[in-house]
């Protein structure tokens, strides 16, 4: 991590040069993205930050999108940048060309990429050959921009994160679930994961994220005076097989009226999208909160240009 002076005298923090994953960043490192998010979202319509200009950015996307690719392309392109969209058939890559060989060429080409794929150990390994900056977009094991969008969200709607409770609800293991867990110590707030025990994160990862996290398959106790009430689709990318098991195991842990009840009175209740209405969330719960959801939704474009800039900066 490097630091640069501003005009007024006050050292602020750079980003490293890729974003691969909340475990990497520091609270200063958040605190300089959340602050660049709010400025670009109060002036997106009256000044224009073009720290993208003349640079092209490469989004190879090995799984769909709808939100993560239109947020990144929009966001590169009011900062003046280019985008060039590559799925997995468009590249070699789905052909068995190696990654750190893909990464090579185009590393010579372009000025950064963002990539959502499978492992982690794939956009690390881009990252290191390519020489770009290179952010996630979705992997596996984490999904760092939907989770600092939703950190903004709820410190837009309630000043600060800090001190707060935080309940995940449903798959305590997956992508989101994660980032949420090294988020927790960065930024001192509680962590709950209310999950059926085969879903609830791994001893190890629990001791390498620290924090105050408490899994629990107690769903109710979970919610009992939180602040946020947050879940997630059941069955992500790539485990469509597990589909009938996870319905059946996870089946009790959704969010509904009768839990939000549980929580403080003015409870935030959040969803990443996309929704299963009446999986992870009941239709009545979603509509209620749609403007808490629908704002995470258009956060994650502002972030995501706080992101894009910073490390453009850095470069």
């Amino acid at each position: 991590m490097h630091s640069r002076s501003t005009r007024s005298g006050l050292v602020e923090f750079e980003l490293v040069k890729n974003l691969l994953s909340i475990e990497q960043l520091s609270p200063a490192e958040i605190a300089v993205i959340l602050r660049q998010t709010a400025d670009l979202k109060k002036n997106r319509t009256k000044k224009s930050d073009k720290s993208l200009a003349g640079q092209t950015w490469a989004l190879i996307f090995s799984k769909p999108s709808t939100r993560t690719r239109v947020s990144f392309e929009v966001g590169i392109r009011e900062l003046g940048g280019e985008s060039i969209y590559m799925n997995a058939s468009d590249a070699q890559l789905g052909r068995g060309e190696l990654i750190k060989d893909t990464a090579r060429v185009l590393g010579r080409m372009i000025h950064g990429a963002v990539i959502r794929t499978f492992a982690q150990r794939d956009i690390e390994e881009f990252a290191e050959f390519s020489g770009v900056p290179t952010i996630n977009a979705l992997t596996d094991d984490e999904h760092p921009c939907q989770i600092l969008g939703d950190i903004f969200t709820i410190k837009e709607k309630r000043e600060d994160i800090a001190n707060r409770i935080v309940t995940f609800v449903g798959d305590g293991a997956s992508n989101t679930a994660q980032s949420w867990l090294f988020a927790a110590n960065k930024l001192n707030f509680e962590l709950r994961i209310a999950s059926p025990k085969r879903y609830q994160p791994g001893s190890k990862l629990l001791k390498r994220a620290g924090g105050k996290v408490t899994c629990t398959d107690d769903l109710q106790a979970a919610a009992q005076g939180a602040d946020v009430l947050y879940t997630d689709i059941w069955v992500s990318m790539g485990k469509e097989g597990e589909e009938a098991r996870r319905e059946a195991e996870l089946g009790p842990y959704w969010i509904t009226e009768s839990l939000v009840k549980l929580a403080k009175p003015d409870a935030l209740v959040m969803h990443c999208l996309p929704a299963h209405r009446g999986q992870e969330i009941d239709e009545k719960t979603f509509e209620a909160h749609a403007q808490t959801i629908f704002d995470q939704a258009e956060n994650r474009l502002h972030v995501q240009k706080a992101i894009l800039a910073e490390l453009a900066r850095g470069t």
